[in-house]
């Protein structure tokens, strides 16, 4: 163990230098326009000139057959890049659509953050041995297990992650918002759900999203998979195939293969008739720079949304999973609070959070948002089971957990993508999204907060003498919690002791 430490210590003192790296971009658009999806799509494009198809997917189960889908109806490429991608249920079954995809002839590259990727070395590597599918990951470790010995060894770089989703099908449409691939993304899995939202774009954002990941694709934190890990064979291809059919015959999977036979989203979009919000739509990303902290300031994503989204007028609508305001955040909402804008938030109660450190980052700053008058709301946490069998919140199922990360301003424009409210996102992973100039959309996160999120979150009050409540609805009784719901004294406690912590700055 002890030589294996002082290996990783030389290894990572290293450069991680790149060597024969092949050179590959997106679809060249006017190929691209010859693939099935370019011949659907083009007439609808025609019809609203320098507008984008915007087509929300809250439902988890739709949201996973979307991307199956899209696979299947690929002609030419698919770009995919995730942050996570589990070896689960749906993560195998998606990979093996990947594999199938590249069957037929379709160029597939896949690019994966590292940290996201435990347990796959052997399925990714099958991947990367067949000759029209590349794998590249992102930042990656070069110990493999354990692999938390890079944070010791190259912190400052490991530390910095690639937190970008994306799903390209031939230049012509991608899938872009929160989901990370794995089971409880898409509600299969009996444990945490995460209530979130991504939307499946057409039109003149999509080269955007392509340019954005061939920068990415050739960046200096972009290593391929064979420079990684060994060799794999046909064999350990067949082998990964052979798992995703046993999978699909798999009682547990039934309600995921159901819902990719019985979904109408390909048919509708190559006959053109799936609904679209048709807005002026503008990818903003960071620089993959940032992934080496090199990035200059105008090239980081919180400074282009401020440019785009300018001064809000009257209301600020705002959802984050993880919302680490600091006290920066907490004057910029005060300051916005005193100007008449009406600011409403929702992120995870502690019962919901699946990353307590964060939700102590957030508990400490709570007092001071309300005392400034903002809006606060606190999604519950709800049984699978439960939530399953009642009707869809803002966000699809909203689970157990919200995991959507997306915000409102004055009704007219909203932003989708993997950006959270915290110091992370905002200094330290790379992020990715949509600014979309839409009345319709943009209420819809209005609305919800003035209909649908009280139902399903508690809403955090302040006394006369400043101590906190929560209030919740339940079948139409009002009840009121003097505490953080559903914790217990030793949680409390425990998240008062990370609050106090010097982490806000990782969080």
């Amino acid at each position: 163990m002890l030589m294996v430490f002082f290996l990783s210590v030389l290894l990572s003192a290293c450069a991680l230098p790149i060597a024969d790296r092949s050179e590959s971009s997106a679809l060249d658009l006017d190929e691209a326009a010859d693939t099935r999806l370019g011949q659907a799509i083009a007439p609808q494009l025609e019809s609203y000139p320098g507008n984008s198809g915007i087509h929300t997917l809250a439902n988890p189960r739709d949201a996973f057959a979307a991307r199956v889908l899209l696979a299947r109806a690929a002609d030419r490429t698919l770009d995919v890049q995730y942050y996570i991608w589990h070896g689960d249920i749906t993560g195998t079954l998606l990979l093996e659509e990947l594999h199938t995809a590249a069957e037929r002839g379709v160029r597939v590259r896949l690019l994966l953050d590292d940290n996201g990727t435990s347990g796959l070395d052997a399925e990714l590597a099958a991947l990367a041995s067949h000759p029209s599918i590349e794998v590249r990951l992102f930042n990656p470790f070069v110990i493999r297990n354990p692999k938390w010995l890079g944070y010791l060894t190259d912190f400052s770089r490991a530390n910095r992650r690639m937190h970008n989703k994306s799903f390209t099908a031939d230049n012509q449409a991608t899938i872009v918002g929160g989901r990370n691939i794995g089971d409880e993304y898409f509600g299969a899995t009996a444990g945490v759900l995460f209530a979130d939202l991504d939307v499946l774009a057409i039109g003149p954002v999509v080269p955007e999203v392509s340019s954005d990941f061939d920068r990415y694709w050739a960046s200096a934190s972009a290593y391929p998979v064979e420079q990684l890990l060994p060799a794999a064979s046909d064999a350990d291809l067949r082998e990964l195939e052979r798992r995703a059919l046993k999978l699909e015959n798999d009682q547990a999977a039934t309600d995921y293969v159901k819902a990719v036979s019985e979904s109408d989203f390909v048919r509708q979009l190559l006959s053109g008739v799936l609904e679209f919000d048709w807005a002026r739509t503008r990818m903003v990303s960071d620089s993959p720079a940032k992934g080496l902290g090199k990035s200059e300031r105008e090239d980081l994503l919180a400074y282009k949304l401020g440019e785009i989204l300018g001064e809000p007028e009257s209301r600020v609508a705002l959802i984050s999973p993880y919302f680490v305001p600091t006290r920066a955040g907490v004057d910029a909402f005060a300051a916005l609070a005193n100007k008449g804008i009406e600011v409403s938030i929702l992120t995870n109660s502690l019962d919901a959070t699946d990353v307590a450190a964060v939700h102590a980052g957030y508990a400490k700053r709570r007092k001071a948002l309300l005392e400034a008058g903002i809006h606060l709301y606190e999604m519950r946490r709800l049984s699978p089971d439960v939530e399953r069998n009642q009707s869809a919140g803002p966000f699809g199922s909203s689970g157990s957990s919200l995991h959507a990360k997306t915000f409102a301003v004055d009704g007219e424009r909203l932003f989708v993508g993997s950006f959270n409210f915290d110091p992370r996102s905002i200094n330290l992973n790379t992020e990715l999204g949509f600014v979309i100039e839409s009345p319709a959309l943009s209420e819809k996160i209005h609305e919800a907060f003035e209909e649908s999120i009280p139902l399903r979150a508690y809403e955090v009050r302040l006394t006369e003498n400043g101590e906190l409540y929560w209030i919740e609805h339940v079948d139409g009784d009002v009840i009121r919690h003097e505490q953080e719901p559903n914790t217990g004294f030793l949680q409390r406690t425990g998240i008062f002791l990370l609050s106090i912590l010097p982490i806000e700055w990782l969080l």
